[in-house]
């Protein structure tokens, strides 16, 4: 038997034992793929961190430093660790575009209080409490007001006060800052003390994203599974479509798929789904259309747990899955059974409120919905398929490059030694079943039968030192609906 050697010369003469580890065989069972995640998002003059850089972060503290505390950016992050410790993660320091343009909103209030009490101010989600004594003057509850949002550092907006108006203004520049929320009493039993009212005029007039050529590019070819960014306008998510596009191709496979969040009327997210069509874009839509928490920390939330779970098993359904460290938007806002279907529809994911008012994953699909001839598919709906494919492809390069590392190859029926290093078409085909196997044990896969069936193991016809490989599996599906007819007797 001629053994081939990997590092044992064959021109020894003198006495000696060789003896040299071949590691080609010690990994038994399929590969771990380990996911790594990405949050891009903007930064304030603050943060110590230059803009366009990634930069490896363990919690939202670290975070807080390099892209400033408050920030876009620090805020994603802290819905990240709050749902998710585990995965590693980086940041994506961006800047605000020099163009652009704050959002801002207002706070009126006007009395004077005729009991005291406090008022429940919630921004982005946020509790602000303020205390009002009986007697106060408008101008002097405004003042208390500013002085309780400039007191929590970590709120997206910043307070001035002018008499009895309070202006509010996101930390950061953009359209993003339209989405923070501003309002009174969410919970039960939170009431505005007697005599004061508080008028509120919405975040609006933020405009223009940073420009996200440079970050793209300074990911180079790190591979990042599962990114969190807050961009809903064309041309950000064109350009994260592309990139994604091409990390997901054969000479990089280095595939993710990127969440952002979006909020507005069922009617306004289904617009803005029929313009997207990408199996590497989800866009997640909270349970009503005005949410509490701003949807681009609510992404940064959802992908924190799809990075968790996808990782332990790719092709499981997300559904019923929890999102902590968000508010469920109130009971009069959600939407209805009809309309989140009609939502799936249009490419956008979904979440619903449990029990409890407890925000949960309801099924995260992709904005892909047509084929390149314009037909429906549904080939790339789910962001299961996504992610099983992900790991299906990781794992049979892992497997063939461990095996078969440095080897030769020849057509079936050669007679070489039993510890040549050399493959035929018949032997890949055989490593290939046994993935296969691996993977079904893993529940990833189903239909062994057609899989060997339709398997093609075969010598490039014009390169001999090519195989040419067909792996035809059938991904295991997701138990989404149970339809029951109960046929009654009586």
């Amino acid at each position: 038997m001629a053994i081939s050697f990997n590092s044992v010369p064959s021109n020894l003469r003198i006495p000696f034992v060789a003896a040299e580890f071949d590691a080609s065989r010690a990994q038994q069972g399929p590969a771990v793929l380990t996911y790594r995640g990405l949050i891009l998002g903007q930064k304030t003059s603050a943060g110590t961190a230059t803009a366009n850089t990634l930069h490896k972060v363990t919690s939202a503290d670290q975070v807080a430093t390099l892209a400033g505390r408050g920030s876009q950016l620090h805020r994603m992050a802290k819905k990240w660790f709050a749902n998710n410790k585990s995965t590693e993660v980086y940041v994506g320091v961006l800047e605000d575009a020099g163009a652009g343009v704050a959002a801002s909103g207002t706070l009126t209030v006007t009395g004077p209080a005729t009991a005291s009490g406090t008022l429940s101010i919630y921004i982005a989600g946020e509790l602000v409490q303020v205390p009002v004594a009986s007697g106060d003057a408008a101008s002097a509850i405004a003042t208390a007001i500013k002085d309780a949002i400039t007191a929590a550092t970590e709120l997206p907006v910043t307070a001035a006060v002018n008499s009895a108006v309070v202006t509010v203004t996101a930390r950061n520049k953009g359209a993003n800052g339209n989405d923070i929320d501003i309002r009174l009493n969410y919970q039960d039993g939170e009431a505005t003390p007697a005599g004061v009212a508080v008028a509120i005029v919405a975040m609006a007039s933020g405009s223009t994203p940073p420009t996200l050529t440079t970050m793209l590019a300074a990911m180079g070819d790190t591979w990042f599974n599962v990114l969190a960014h807050p961009y809903t306008d064309a041309t950000s998510l064109s350009a994260i479509e592309a990139e994604l596009a091409s990390r997901f191709g054969p000479m990089r496979m280095i595939d993710g798929v990127a969440f952002t969040g979006s909020k507005g009327s069922a009617s306004t997210l289904g617009t803005m789904g029929d313009t997207r069509n990408s199996q590497h874009s989800c866009i997640v839509a909270q349970a009503g259309e005005s949410p509490l928490t701003p949807p681009c920390e609510f992404a940064a939330a959802v992908a924190a747990v799809v990075s968790y779970y996808g990782a332990a098993d790719p092709a499981r359904p997300f559904q019923t899955l929890e999102v902590a460290d968000v508010r469920a938007p109130a009971e009069a806002d959600l939407f209805t059974n009809t309309e989140r279907n009609l939502l799936l529809f249009d490419g956008i994911a979904t979440t619903r409120v449990g029990a409890g008012g407890v925000v949960q994953l309801e099924r995260l699909i992709t904005t892909y919905k047509t084929n390149a001839a314009g037909s429906t598919d549904t080939a790339y709906l789910d962001v299961t398929t996504m992610l099983t494919l992900m790991y299906a492809r990781y794992s049979f390069r892992a497997r063939m490059a461990a095996k078969y590392p440095r080897s030769k190859v020849a057509n079936d029926g050669t007679r070489f030694g039993a510890g040549q290093a050399v493959v035929t078409p018949k032997i890949i085909k055989a490593e290939a079943v046994a993935w296969f196997r691996d993977l079904e044990e893993l529940g990833l896969f189903e239909n062994f039968d057609q899989f060997k069936r339709d398997l093609v193991v075969e010598r490039n016809a014009q390169d001999p030192n090519r195989l040419d490989v067909l792996l035809p599996p059938d991904l295991i599906n997701q138990l989404i609906v149970t339809a029951v007819q109960i046929q009654f007797r009586q």
